[in-house]
């Protein structure tokens, strides 16, 4: 049996993944993977996810340079969820330009941000 087989799948076939920044253990971002974008986060040591509105393979910072450098994979134990640690490179995580796609909080009935935008997503994809 392949690890990969250890893992409890979707119906559709996805796993939830959380992004957890090495050193501070901050969350930065949450996406899907499949099969095949969690064996080629194994062997090539860089976050591929599976992007379920383009229906492909997403090769997190293949547009902005913003890639995720594998430290570790870890299985939760429902085996239902992978957490990996990662080294964001460029110290940005969302597109929205900003280190942590977990830039809203709950203050008093209503979202506010609570973190600034560290590049203008305009220069973060202009021209690719």
């Amino acid at each position: 049996m392949s690890w990969l087989d250890e893992i409890e799948w979707s119906a559709d076939g996805l796993v939830p993944v959380i992004a957890q920044e090495t050193g501070s253990g901050r969350v930065l971002m949450f996406a899907w993977m499949n099969r095949a974008a969690l064996a080629e986060t194994a062997a090539d040591g860089y976050a591929v996810y599976w992007s379920r509105s383009r229906q492909q393979l997403w090769r997190k910072g293949e547009r902005s340079g913003h890639r995720q450098r594998v430290i570790s994979i870890n299985l939760d134990c429902d085996e239902d969820v992978i957490l990996l640690e990662i080294e964001q490179q460029g110290g940005i995580a969302c597109h929205t330009g900003r280190k942590s796609c977990f830039y809203r909080r709950l203050e008093d009935g209503e979202w506010k941000t609570v973190e600034p935008v560290l590049k203008d997503p305009a220069e973060i994809y202009a021209g690719k």
